[in-house]
């Protein structure tokens, strides 16, 4: 350990000091010393460990009585392992001889107080404090890391609170204390050198809005806590009270990581000497914390909460779906919760309003919703009445210019976990629809790509969606949980799958089995049709070229095989140069564990049964799946969404610690 500092001695007259606990104090031994002097010796009060340091190429080691010889490349070093008891109750001595034997030309004497300052956070992530003599100021990934953890305090425990928790800089709640990191100064010594001596809390300016420290007294008003640091506070006094060994304070994270901010902050204790001027610094020990990031969870994690809206349109209320969502939600054990109306303002797109995602430290995580820019009917909906006791909010706001339809979250979602060329992704990966391979085209809004990439733990994949009329990743694409060894399976809306399977039906002689048959408001088409319009056929093949690019995409970044892909038949039609799905979109499906709600194609219906829904089936129960088919033709399909679009599900969290992987 490097010294922290250094002491001059004297030979008129006694020097004091204060040496902190398992800190290296230089002691200077050639400034003044005597005439003729030409060796030293030091010794030490029990309670004091005296260190030479020296450069053994240079300097042989005495024998005997341990004289040193007084050469520049030979210094001393002390340092205490115990607070004192009382003011100068520990000493070292400097004794000076000459060439000869005989007593010595001189002494100096120091005497010192020992002191206990620490400041300590839940380094080893365990949950709780504990003190630590490592390296406590940098913060490293890994199962094998270390570092201090902060939550983001943006839920809201106090129901009298207006706004998320992180808001208020008194304590609303004592509940709020559990979703801060704790953190423990010791400040053991006598007590009367902290008449001349004060402890200093501090927080570096950059990091100040991010952080929120509240002073911890006992008891169990909220009077006891106050915010003793944050943005109007960059340092703090410590009221040390007489006798006090221990001090305990409470560390609230304010905003998530995002482009301007890595995700770091630290906070210093300083004992600072009152009797110079300027005030001295004589220690400063130094604690870093990283913010808990957002995490999205992915169709293969258990579903705890299904969303959907109450709506009225010009065909009646989506009482029937609605129902279909209860029965669903039954089957699997999963709570329904419908926004009415009133609150969602005929806004039946709760999958594009928000995305459920969580975040965790090692002593608590709570879910938190992000509530997207798109701003529509549902826009109060997640702060409204989401946010909650243990349940966060966070967003992200386009200032300069509105929301396009890639800044919907159902252009948002997430891979299971995956590993890719030997790197692990154990929370998966990111997936956002955008412009690319195409330039000039709609892309999800810099500052929500900045944030979700700014977590670090998720690494963002663009797609290319920007050939679909709505441009979301969920028209094209699904992720449904398996039980064999990879654990889930990729589903990709495949028109080439459906000519195929419905040339086989032609071919078996089935070819005036019609499309839309028992739709009273469509025109039924039938499998010849289908085959023979031209059009429909090249709309669908320029659809397939566009769903192999993010096909080869998807395989890249996340580490697929075929084997791990599932192509589902769906046909598309163009209106302009954008595609909208022809027929019921069946990727565009609600997954709740192994119970999948797909829209009802309409398709060909031959001996009975649709052979759509047939061959989905054979694609996907064989895998432990069981696939339940809602009509959502008139309520969603005719406005260009489906069942995944009119859904929201709240899953439940991973079970991996986000801190182990290495990003």
């Amino acid at each position: 350990m490097a010294p922290q500092r250094s002491v001059r001695l004297s030979l008129k007259k006694p020097t004091y000091a204060v040496c902190v606990v398992g800190v290296e104090t230089s002691v200077d031994v050639h400034s003044d010393v005597p005439k003729g002097a030409e060796t030293f010796r030091v010794s030490g009060s029990s309670g004091v460990e005296v260190f030479m340091v020296y450069d053994p190429a240079r300097v042989t080691v005495p024998t005997g009585k341990s004289r040193w010889p007084l050469d520049a490349s030979v210094e001393v070093t002390i340092s205490v392992d115990t607070a004192s008891k009382d003011l100068n109750d520990l000493k070292v001595k400097v004794s000076y001889f000459g060439p000869h034997e005989g007593g010595a030309l001189g002494q100096s004497v120091l005497y010192l107080t020992g002191v206990d300052i620490s400041l300590d956070v839940d380094t080893y992530r365990t949950g709780k404090v504990k003190r630590s003599h490592g390296d406590k100021k940098t913060w490293r990934w890994g199962p094998e890391g270390y570092g201090a953890v902060l939550l983001v305090n943006c839920d809201r425990d106090s129901v009298t609170s207006r706004g998320p928790d992180l808001t208020n800089s008194q304590l609303a709640s004592l509940d709020d204390l559990q979703d801060m990191s704790p953190m423990v100064l010791s400040c053991d010594g006598p007590d009367s050198l902290f008449d001349s001596h004060k402890l200093v809390l501090s927080v570096p300016f950059s990091d100040s809005k991010r952080v929120g420290v509240f002073c911890a007294r006992g008891g169990n008003s909220l009077e006891d806590y106050k915010q003793v640091l944050g943005a109007q506070h960059l340092s703090y006094e410590v009221e040390r009270q007489w006798g006090e060994r221990k001090i305990s304070f409470f560390v609230e994270g304010l905003t998530f990581p995002d482009a301007d901010f890595l995700g770091l902050v630290s906070l210093s204790v300083s004992l600072v000497d009152m009797g110079t001027l300027p005030e001295v610094p004589l220690f400063t020990d130094t604690v870093a914390f990283r913010m808990a990031p957002w995490i999205m969870t992915p169709n293969t994690q258990p579903p705890l909460e299904l969303y959907a809206c109450s709506v009225v349109d010009s065909h009646g209320p989506n009482k029937t779906f609605l129902e279909d969502m209860s029965d669903l939600a039954l089957k699997t054990n999963c709570k329904l919760i419908i926004c009415p109306q009133i609150e969602n303002r005929n806004d039946r797109w709760i999958q594009d309003e928000m995305e459920f995602g969580y975040t965790e430290a090692p002593h608590k995580s709570f879910p938190v919703v992000f509530d997207s820019p798109r701003n529509r009917g549902l826009k109060h909906f997640p702060y409204k009445r989401i946010l909650g006791p243990d349940f966060g909010y966070v967003t992200r706001e386009i200032l300069f210019s509105g929301a396009s339809s890639l800044d919907s979250f159902g252009n948002l979602d997430v891979s299971p976990p995956v590993t890719v060329g030997g790197k692990e992704y154990p929370l998966g990966r990111i997936l956002i629809g955008s412009s690319f391979p195409k330039s000039g085209g709609r892309r999800m809004a810099k500052v929500v790509r900045d944030f979700l990439q700014a977590q670090q733990v998720q690494a963002p994949v663009e797609l290319y969606s920007d050939w679909l009329s709505v441009g979301h990743v969920d028209e094209f694409l699904s992720f449904v949980p398996t039980s064999d060894r990879k654990g889930f399976r990729l589903l990709l809306a495949s028109p080439s799958a459906c000519l195929r399977l419905f040339q086989e039906k032609k071919e078996e002689g089935y070819g005036e089995a019609a499309q839309f048959d028992g739709l009273s408001h469509q025109e039924n088409r039938s499998i010849n049709e289908m085959l023979a319009d031209r059009r429909l056929r090249s709309d669908s093949l320029y659809v397939q070229k566009c769903i192999d690019w993010n096909r080869e995409v998807l395989k890249r970044e996340l580490g697929l095989t075929e084997r791990d892909i599932v192509d589902i038949p769906q046909l598309f039609s163009l209106k302009g140069s954008y595609a909208e799905a022809f027929f019921p979109d069946m990727v565009n499906m609600v997954v709740l564990g192994k119970h999948l709600g797909i829209p009802k194609p309409f398709g060909p219906v031959i001996n009975g049964q649709c052979c759509l829904e047939k061959k989905v089936r054979s694609l996907l129960e064989p895998l432990g799946l069981h696939c339940i088919f809602i009509d959502d033709y008139l309520s969603y399909h005719e406005l260009l969404g489906e069942v995944h679009c009119g859904t929201n599900v709240r899953r439940q969290p991973f079970s991996f610690k986000w801190w182990h992987m290495v990003p």
